[in-house]
């Protein structure tokens, strides 16, 4: 190799890594930005929270509330999902999770008008379950706030989604037992998005199951949908289990899960996620 091949090599790797050393600044820049941002939205408590009505399909009776935090429009995340998949990156995500907990109660409370009051609802909160796994985690941090705000604990059901893979199912169910016993109920969220949703059932045993809205929409018109949610219906009846079916849409959505029996369901058709607590209602059918 010549001299001059040598030094234009030589130039061409320096400037390579002069340009990674500029990418990595860049990216360690936008990431304190966003913490500092995610920060912010925990002092301030600058997240909006929406209550979504849980409908019963046979009654027409509004179940309860699933609770979902969103940010406003923050400055540095181009999306909600964007959002929490950061806090998911970082050394909040304990933290946050309690926020989050701690605000949908709060605000459930506050939102819940005179006529409302008196009703037996149940409120559905998402937690990740590695939280539930963490060891600084104390469930009798949120059993005193609940006694403080005037909620019993088996009106409260943990949401766990299930695209958050669960690995060690027998030290995930000595857990759940523990909350169980405090009268806290389990909820499997997104049943039919993954492949490990039957393993999850089977062991941690979730007194409600939430189909997937790819198994719900259309699923009058999709004998596939219809077979998979027979199956999981027979295994929900035989394992005294409930079942609520996400993202109703169509009135031909509901007459058919009504026909097969599904218990609950929520979806813009039911009731669409508001700032103030408002009822479900099954639309007209005929």
């Amino acid at each position: 190799m010549n001299s001059v091949s040598y030094s234009r090599e030589h130039s061409l790797n320096l400037f390579s890594y002069l340009k990674y050393l500029y990418n990595k600044r860049q990216e360690d820049i936008l990431y304190y930005k966003r913490y500092n941002e995610l920060k912010k939205i925990m002092q301030n408590e600058s997240l909006e929270t929406f209550f979504q009505p849980i409908v019963n399909l046979q009654t027409g009776q509004t179940f309860g509330f699933e609770a979902l935090n969103r940010p406003g429009q923050p400055e540095f995340f181009s999306s909600v999902d964007h959002f929490y998949e950061f806090v998911g990156q970082t050394d909040m995500v304990f933290e946050f999770e309690k926020f989050c907990r701690n605000l949908s109660l709060k605000r459930y409370i506050a939102g819940l008008n005179e006529k409302l009051q008196d009703e037996d609802f149940n409120l559905f909160i998402n937690i990740h379950p590695h939280v539930l796994l963490d060891k600084h985690y104390h469930s009798g941090d949120t059993l005193q706030l609940l006694i403080d705000i005037g909620i019993r604990p088996d009106q409260v059901v943990f949401e766990l989604t299930e695209r958050s893979a669960v690995t060690d199912f027998q030290e995930f169910e000595r857990v759940l037992s523990h909350y169980r016993s405090q009268g806290y109920r389990i909820a499997i969220d997104d049943v039919g998005s993954g492949y490990n949703s039957l393993k999850t059932l089977i062991f941690l045993k979730p007194e409600f199951i939430k189909l997937d809205r790819s198994l719900i929409q259309n699923i009058d018109e999709s004998k596939p949908s219809q077979q998979l949610v027979s199956l999981i219906y027979d295994y929900a009846v035989q394992s005294d289990t409930k079942i609520i079916a996400e993202g109703i849409e169509r009135k031909e959505e509901i007459m058919y899960l009504q026909k097969l029996g599904i218990h609950y369901a929520q979806g813009y058709a039911l009731g669409r996620p508001g700032r103030t607590i408002e009822c479900g209602e099954l639309p007209s059918l005929t």
